[in-house]
């Protein structure tokens, strides 16, 4: 309902062309409701942040999404466009850079002002995805001879320019890290104490080179808002907020929910995707996963004789087949999740390995049982097996047991496998896994079969 009354007082100001009014207005609104006004009316960005002041303008612009900000970039003109870029915090003008066409970004460093300019050619200077990327060069640093009565009057003086004044840093003539304080630790002590004599030289920094995903990880363990970051020398260089690390780890997870689903990642919303991109980042895994599938025809095209003596096999078929794919797929659903909260590594693979034999043992033991059961209880309702029942039975239950035990394992070792390469553990995709076990499940049952039933049915 509010959002409603937002967009027709709206549209009601702007038929009238009460600019004026409509500027106090939309700086009266929050941020957020500010982005979803553009959200429902798109076509009326231009109108919405030509009567926004630039510091709520510049606010609004960077919780949008890039598609929604590269239409309002379109929209304004080129002064109004310099405003804003200049008014953006340094890492979010950045974020949105490395998005853009070079062109494009070329043409809008020009409208920088020369120092921001200076900080966003740094930054852009980053490898992608690094923490040199993200971080913020606004931040408050002071000197280790000061007193707490010149850091306060300092961050007073300065501290509207800084990201954040929760925390500040201390610092040598050469910029040389030397600890962090949380801003309560100088309230609550008296102005005459020096910043040294409360110094422990125990922090936490992270490296301009990072990934992001590491530099999430730190984040998490260390239960921080900010964390500095430093070069190979330990210069002070910026700081990472945390409202950046839940940006990077929304979008992180976004990335590998799409993957582990089969498909490449989206790089804008479904919904503003046009069709034919859409379908170009989903046909190269259904290719891939249909080639991959085609080999379970190979598999039974080789155990055709078998097939053809003992047709009740082929029954079964399905069952076995799903089940390992099933199991495949929540190991390696399971296994990505934890390597992506930090809670296992590549080096944990032999304890990874022991807890998937013991599990996809009971679980296939668990299955094979009942299906063991099942084929029993069938034959007594309805005679389907004949009487060699429980030789069918077992066949399946003893299969299951490999089945379901190869799948837990290809489903927990392939995403340690490809994280161990450098690759992304989230390819190895449920139906990646799934694929996988499909053929292999085959060649489990069909063994078994062979096995127990040579010279009796085969």
């Amino acid at each position: 309902m509010e959002n409603e009354a937002l967009l027709e007082k709206f549209q009601t100001l702007t038929d009238e062309k009460s600019y004026r009014e409509l500027s106090v207005y939309l700086d009266d609104q929050l941020i957020t409701d500010i982005a979803e006004l553009i959200h429902e009316d798109p076509d009326a960005s231009d109108i919405i942040f030509n009567n926004l002041s630039i510091s709520r303008a510049a606010a609004a612009f960077r919780i949008l999404d890039f598609p929604l900000q590269e239409d309002v970039i379109r929209k304004l003109s080129a002064a109004k466009i310099a405003e804003l870029m200049n008014e953006l915090p340094a890492d979010d003008r950045t974020a949105f850079l490395e998005e853009l066409p070079s062109e494009a970004v070329k043409e809008l460093i020009k409208l920088l002002d020369p120092e921001e300019r200076r900080i966003t050619l740094s930054l852009l200077g980053y490898k992608e995805n690094s923490v040199g990327r993200i971080m913020t060069p606004d931040y408050i640093a002071v000197r280790e001879e000061w007193t707490v009565k010149q850091v306060l009057n300092y961050i007073r003086e300065h501290g509207k320019d800084s990201e954040t004044i929760d925390v500040i840093y201390v610092i040598d003539e050469k910029g040389y890290l030397l600890d962090d304080f949380r801003i309560r630790e100088f309230l609550l002590v008296s102005p005459d104490t020096v910043v040294h004599t409360l110094m422990d030289d125990r922090f936490v920094s992270l490296h301009a080179n990072d990934g992001q995903e590491e530099a999430i990880q730190v984040f998490r363990m260390e239960n921080r808002v900010a964390l500095p970051v430093v070069d190979d020398q330990g210069i002070l260089l910026g700081i990472v907020t945390i409202d950046d690390m839940l940006w990077i780890a929304n979008e992180e997870h976004t990335e590998d929910i799409q993957k582990i689903g089969g498909t490449e990642a989206l790089d804008e919303p479904y919904l503003d995707m046009p069709i034919f991109r859409l379908i170009k980042k989903r046909v190269g895994w259904l290719v891939v996963l249909f080639i991959g599938e085609m080999l379970t025809a190979t598999a039974m095209g080789f155990f055709e004789d078998e097939i053809a003596k003992a047709v009740v096999l082929a029954l079964f078929v399905p069952l076995i087949i799903s089940s390992g794919g099933n199991s495949g797929s929540q190991a390696s659903t399971l296994i990505i999740q934890a390597m992506a909260l930090g809670e296992i590594t590549v080096g944990d693979w032999w304890r990874v390995m022991r807890r998937e034999i013991i599990s996809g043992l009971i679980l296939g033991g668990a299955l094979g049982l009942i299906g063991f059961i099942r084929i029993l209880l069938w034959n007594t309702l309805f005679h389907t097996y004949g009487a060699h029942t429980v030789l069918i039975g077992a066949t399946v239950g003893i299969s299951l047991v490999g089945v379901v035990l190869w799948g837990t394992l290809s489903g927990s070792m392939l995403p340690l496998l490809l994280k161990k390469c450098g690759a992304d553990p989230a390819t190895s995709s449920a139906p990646f896994v799934a694929t996988l076990v499909d053929v292999t499940g085959l060649l489990i049952y069909f063994t078994v079969a062979y096995t127990l039933m040579k010279g009796i049915l085969l």
